[in-house]
């Protein structure tokens, strides 16, 4: 059975330093939940206080609504697969998985006939008498998948495990994660830095920066409606004008900027008469002039594939990224130009500054 997960206002502090700081989320059961955030941002200690391998400071975690207080990894339903992967080289594959089950005292047998079952969900049914060195690097993650499921946990938490694949094995292995959890069921707690990884795969994101939980949201929700200017800049692209809010009327808000009047839809903090910044998506940028318009110079435009990345430089010395599809590429401005982009005030945001 999955498991839910809460954090109840927990901390934790390494002699002067608050690695985490009043951190309070639920994880439902049988969700895909991701922690994002920048290298040294807390997550991973989040990540090691729910596994037991370090008690909070202070705060409560509780797994299935039961208190982990006291309770050392071996006592808690969960499994930890991490960035290593750590798989015993000397051992088949076979007995790779079943080392958890052997470690609880479970037969040989049925030990495994359970890590069969499992080679049969990961799809290397017959790789069984096999070594992990004669894997590929997207089997040898799977590999250690099913070792963690073979304990039958209840909550599954991990470590950045695919930041040493390479791009494109990356992309298949969020593929094949994202199913595996869903036919299994499990609680999956996933910890990266990468943003593209934790908007393709989560049911929900929780953003961290220097130990503060920033907002925890559906990807569409992060990207669309950013809490915080940090959330804003750290998940995907944007442009951000600074200025001051000059008005605030029908979840519109108004800023003054040294580009001009721009309106965009109130977000937090956003009050009349207070500094605030706009945030704007490559992709809401439209070549034209008009109400919200932007006017850059334009220093180089790079191929993507499916889209052309415009870069230039506003007068003010902040930096312009447009998105135009490749559809569109005899519109794209030419380096050295001055182009204007103009923007529905739906899409932008208006936050104030922290």
């Amino acid at each position: 059975m999955s498991h839910s997960v809460e954090l109840a206002g927990i901390g934790m502090t390494f002699g002067a330093t608050r690695a985490v700081r009043d951190v309070s989320l639920k994880v439902q059961a049988g969700e895909f939940f991701s922690i994002l955030g920048p290298s040294g941002c807390g997550k991973t200690t989040i990540l090691r206080m729910i596994a037991g391998f370090i008690e909070p400071t202070e705060g409560r975690v509780l797994i299935g609504e039961r208190d982990m207080k006291g309770l050392g990894p071996n006592q808690r339903p969960t499994a930890m697969i991490f960035q290593s992967l750590a798989l015993f080289p000397l051992m088949s594959v076979r007995d790779n998985i079943a080392f958890g089950l052997e470690a609880r005292g479970v037969g040989r047998t049925a030990r495994h006939a359970k890590a069969d079952e499992l080679l049969r969900l990961i799809a290397l049914e017959g790789y069984g008498d096999r070594m992990p060195g004669e894997l590929s690097g997207g089997q040898r993650q799977r590999v250690a998948i099913a070792r963690a499921l073979a304990v039958e946990p209840g909550v599954l938490l991990l470590d950045e495990p695919l930041s040493a694949l390479d791009l494109k094995l990356r992309q298949h292995m969020r593929a094949e994660l994202r199913a595996l959890q869903k036919r299994t069921g499990v609680t999956f707690i996933y910890i990266t830095h990468d943003q593209s990884e934790a908007l393709a795969m989560s049911d929900r994101v929780a953003v961290m920066s220097a130990g503060l939980l920033q907002q925890v949201a559906t990807p569409r929700e992060l990207y669309e409606n950013p809490a915080t200017p940090f959330v804003a800049r750290f998940v995907g692209e944007t442009n951000a004008v600074a200025g001051r809010i000059t008005a605030v009327d029908g979840g519109l808000a108004r800023i003054e900027t040294e580009l001009g009047a721009l309106t965009g839809r109130a977000g937090r903090r956003a009050v009349a008469g207070t500094p605030g910044t706009i945030y704007v998506r490559p992709e809401a940028l439209i070549p034209g002039t008009g109400e919200n318009a932007l006017t850059a110079r334009i220093e180089r435009v790079d191929f993507e594939g499916s889209f052309a990345l415009v870069h230039g430089r506003f007068a003010d010395g902040g930096s312009l990224a447009a998105s135009v599809p490749s559809t569109r590429l005899a519109d794209a401005p030419a380096p050295g130009s001055d182009a204007a982009f103009a923007f529905a005030p739906a899409h932008a945001v208006v936050l104030g500054d922290e």
